[in-house]
């Protein structure tokens, strides 16, 4: 314990940017910083403090069972404890100071069949495991390609199934993946449901990339993630690998903040069914039927949800209807595996998008604008996949997936004392009257397909050497179009007709080489080469009736470095660059017709260290992305609600993240989880609209402020406590910094610090006939704190004044959800 004490204390001598942000954290007089600084410090005090109670050592060697070669980076779980390693070159592992007790101890690789075995340990032991190839364990290498590893240099979090559904009671997965480091949730209902965003590292979703069984969902043109055309899919959720920073080279938009990797496909020899059902506060309501055939003839599987869920929302009218369903059936050969993967959801939100003015929000945080009884966002997703795994020989395998994806809707509008001409038409004359203006409602429709392939090939016959090699080319073909489908006075126009109409056609290629090699019994090197380019072009006329013609093509070249040492069994340390390019999306054309806004490019520098001691785990990485042409949120948004961007010549996010676990007994464990940053634009000119002269005036030029929407400081903590069988109490706490609505820097367009806690039970009952029986209660924001988890800003020049107004996303006080889950 001494000598772990020792290495720390150099680590944060040595650190610079460390004791740039510890100054800042004893310095800070936030009130409720200070409560999380003195709660995780006591997290900390307790992993530093922890006594060498471990006494014994697990040890051995993990072998393919067919070829008897040692299986490198193998990974070995202490699963009721905060354990684990991997394999070395040689296949050896080892955990030292353990303390006595029984454990269970799972062995996996992926592309074979884990091994599970449950140790009394009394004294020291040694296993070989062997492992057998198996086609059953083919969805795991279907997105092993763009996942990654405890080698790969970079920083990255697992979400497990089991911890998903703890929380799933019907909220998108932003809100489920609340409690991962540098991550901050929103929603506009401000319940959950419904429209959901997340920002990592301070980066929006536009530039978090995400990929469903490798195959890439961000939206082609608008490159975000609409978790609302994809409602219930925790629930066929296997597993979630949510990485930060450029990460490893993957399918889709380039990632500038994170990517998350979600994994649908599981394996289940059994056949099963559930039900779940959860109601609380808003009426929000969620039910799900899942069923699945198990391993028919040693060869098919058939799995099969059906969902709907529903909220009245915490926003005035803030409504969701949402629907969906999930379909898949697999082969199983001896030497390849395929699935068929369909599902789709279809979602009906009345609209919240223009927020709670900062007049309005002390007197009335539900307000909502609207009241038009469908002033609704319509839209339906289908999504098939087609994935395959095919082992070629004991070192290859090739996966080869295609995929396709129609999405169409429309978001409905009632507009009041319309101009005419907005909508390309004459006056209507009234006898002597000319009737310059007329309430309509209208729908503005996005109809689209997304199509392609993706592939990889990966090698891993060497115990010295691992590698991918694999790529996708993608096409999207999108429809924007309006229509008028009421007036009070009918001008030239007929219903239905179509006051603007463009097209988007993009294409997307890329192909990438990652090489894992292992230099020598502690070092690992790795190199992840990409090139991607990109062709889009857009035809034909927006809402504002402008041509917005333009043809871009961009090729981008991703190289990424990356190197991890073995400083012990049980400690490791890493250091890795990458660099990202990323071309704008499409509402940069179109919001700047005539400035053709440029592609961004970010240097990425990572660093960590990880170890584990007794039940303890401790983790440290320091991270500075280095921004060429950042397209950062000016605070304004443009007529849909989506925010407006401008590049900015040198940006720069410098952070270091901390996460800390204990087992601290049988009844208690702790996880917390620190993200300290420094967010800057180096110069910033802000432009506003001066509508006494219908001219863009520039302020003078602001050095060195902070980006929009990028908190310095986010905690996160989990306090779990099982006193009996079966159940489990936890405190889940969440701290979130002061965020600029702007890049001004302006304390008087921010949103607040703020301070949340959950709190969680859940009891299983576990028997025969009724597999198991869940019950679980979520009380969300326990202590009713009363926040805004977003926003927008823009001001104006009228009569000779600067004017500015703020908007703000208020989010619920305290509420509750009770879900209750049968698996037969």
């Amino acid at each position: 314990m001494k000598n772990l004490t020792t290495n720390l204390r150099k680590l944060f001598n040595q650190t610079a940017i460390l004791k740039h942000f510890v100054a800042m954290i004893l310095s800070s007089k936030n009130q409720h910083f200070a409560i999380l600084k003195y709660s995780n410090l006591f997290v900390l005090v307790l992993f530093l403090s922890t006594k060498s109670y471990a006494q014994y050592t697990i040890s051995g060697k993990i072998l393919d069972a067919e070829s008897n070669k040692p299986l490198a980076g193998a990974n070995v779980v202490l699963v009721n404890a905060v354990r684990g390693t991997q394999s070395n070159a040689q296949g050896f592992f080892t955990l030292k100071n353990v303390k006595k007790g029984t454990y269970t101890l799972k062995v996996s690789y992926v592309g074979y069949e884990k091994n599970i075995q449950v140790i009394d340990l009394q004294k020291d032991v040694t296993f070989d495991f062997k492992l057998n190839k198996s086609t059953f364990a083919a969805d795991e290498v279907v997105v092993n390609g763009t996942r990654a590893n405890a080698k790969s240099a970079i920083a990255f979090t697992d979400v497990s199934k089991e911890d998903i559904q703890k929380q799933n009671l019907g909220q998108d997965i932003p809100q489920l993946l609340n409690f991962t480091p540098s991550l901050v949730s929103t929603s506009d209902a401000g319940a959950g449901v419904g429209y959901t965003g997340v920002r990592i590292r301070g980066t929006d979703a536009t530039r978090i990339n995400v990929t469903i069984n490798g195959i890439p969902v961000n939206d082609a043109e608008s490159q975000g993630t609409f978790w609302v055309n994809t409602p219930d899919l925790a629930s066929s959720v296997s597993s979630i690998q949510v990485q930060r920073g450029v990460g490893t080279s993957t399918n889709g938009a380039g990632a500038f903040g994170a990517s998350i990797n979600i994994s649908t496909n599981e394996f289940r020899k059994q056949a099963y069914a559930e039900i779940n059902s959860a109601y609380g506060s808003f009426n929000t309501l969620k039910n799900t039927i899942l069923v699945g055939s198990g391993l028919v003839n040693d060869k098919f599987t058939f799995d099969a949800r059906l969902s709907k869920v529903t909220s009245d929302g915490y926003v005035d009218r803030a409504s969701a209807d949402l629907k969906s369903f999930y379909l898949s059936g697999a082969y199983f050969g001896k030497k390849s595996f395929v699935r068929l993967n369909v599902f789709s959801g279809k979602e009906k939100t009345y609209q919240a998008w223009e927020g709670v003015s900062e007049a309005t929000l002390p007197i009335n945080r539900t307000f909502n604008l609207y009241t038009y009884p469908n002033q609704t966002d319509n839209y339906q997703q289908d999504h098939y996949q087609l994935l395959s795994s095919h082992t070629l020989s004991n070192a290859w395998t090739f996966n080869l997936n295609f995929h396709y994806t129609y999405g169409r809707g429309y978001y409905e509008q009632f507009k009041e004392q319309d101009k005419f001409s907005k909508y390309g038409l004459p006056n209507v004359i009234l006898g002597t009257d000319t009737v310059k203006k007329t309430d309509l409602v209208r729908r503005k429709w996005l109809d689209n397909d997304f199509y392609g392939t993706t592939f990889s090939f990966d090698y891993q016959g060497s115990k010295k050497l691992k590698a991918n090699i694999g790529g996708g080319l993608n096409q999207y073909e999108g429809r924007h179009y309006g229509e008028i489908i009421w007036a009070q006075y009918a001008s030239t126009s007929k219903l239905g007709d179509r006051y603007y109409n463009g097209t988007a056609q993009k294409t997307d290629f890329n192909i990438y080489g990652k090489v894992f090699c292992q230099l020598s019994k502690k070092v690992n090197a790795f190199a992840d080469l990409q090139v991607r380019t990109v062709n889009y072009e857009i035809k034909g006329t927006d809402d504002n009736l402008l041509n917005i013609g333009q043809k871009v093509d961009y090729q981008f070249f991703n190289p990424k470095f990356g190197v991890s040492y073995q400083i012990a069994s049980n400690a490791s340390a890493y250091a890795s660059y990458s660099v990202g390019n990323k071309e704008p999306n499409r509402s940069d054309f179109v919001d700047n017709v005539g400035a053709t806004p440029k592609s961004e490019k970010l240097n990425d520098f990572e660093a960590g260290y990880k170890v584990q001691k007794g039940k303890a785990a401790f983790a440290l990485n320091g991270y500075f992305m280095n921004y060429n042409n950042q397209l950062v949120l000016t605070g304004k948004l443009n007529d849909v609600g989506s925010p407006i961007r401008v590049n900015v010549p040198e940006s720069y996010r410098l952070g270091l993240e901390v996460e800390a676990g204990i087992q601290v007994n049988k009844t208690l464990k702790i996880n917390a989880n620190a993200t300290l940053s420094e967010n800057k634009i180096k110069n910033f000119t802000e432009s506003i609209y001066n509508y006494d002269n219908e001219t863009q005036v520039a302020l003078p030029t602001l050095s060195k402020t902070d980006i929009a929407f990028s908190p310095n400081v986010i905690v996160g903590s989990q306090i779990l406590f099982t006193p009996a069988k079966g159940l489990e109490l936890g405190l889940l706490s969440k701290y979130v910094g002061k965020q600029y609505l702007d890049n001004t820097a302006n304390e008087n367009r921010k949103l607040d610090a703020y301070f949340t806690n959950d709190f969680r039970a859940i009891y299983t009952i576990k028997g025969k006939t009724l597999r198991e029986v869940n019950f679980t209660f979520l009380v969300n924001n326990l202590f009713n704190t009363l926040y805004e988890s977003n926003g927008y800003t823009y001001s104006y020049i009228s009569e000779g004044t600067v004017y500015t107004e703020n908007f703000y996303y208020p989010q619920a006080g305290t509420n509750v959800m009770a879900g209750i889950s049968l698996k037969f």
